[in-house]
């Protein structure tokens, strides 16, 4: 325990003598001289958003389905992994 200080200690002062990367010209001249992206009017957007509905009925009918999937995959996991046989076997080979 009394050297695990100093060793914490000097790997985080040696951290501090890394070099640090230079950043200041990760943009290329032509990233910089580029245009300014064209913005779009949102009211289209949100036409499109609003003619596109969800029948909730039919929603609620695919989740019970795949639910009640899930659930009998649930069940079919919880039975004994091993039958009666292999578990007469296995003990005879412990012995």
């Amino acid at each position: 325990m009394k050297r695990a200080l100093p060793l914490c200690l000097t790997a985080a002062l040696l951290t501090g003598c890394t070099q640090f990367p230079e950043l200041d010209r990760t943009q290329s001249a032509t990233l910089e001289a580029a245009d300014y992206p064209a913005l779009v009017p949102i009211e289209p957007l949100l036409a499109r958003a609003a003619a596109t509905t969800t029948d909730p009925v039919q929603t609620e009918g695919n989740l019970n389905s795949r639910l009640a999937g899930l659930r009998a995959r649930a069940n079919a996991m919880r039975g004994a992994v091993l039958s009666d046989a292999e578990k007469r076997r296995l003990e005879s080979g412990r012995r």
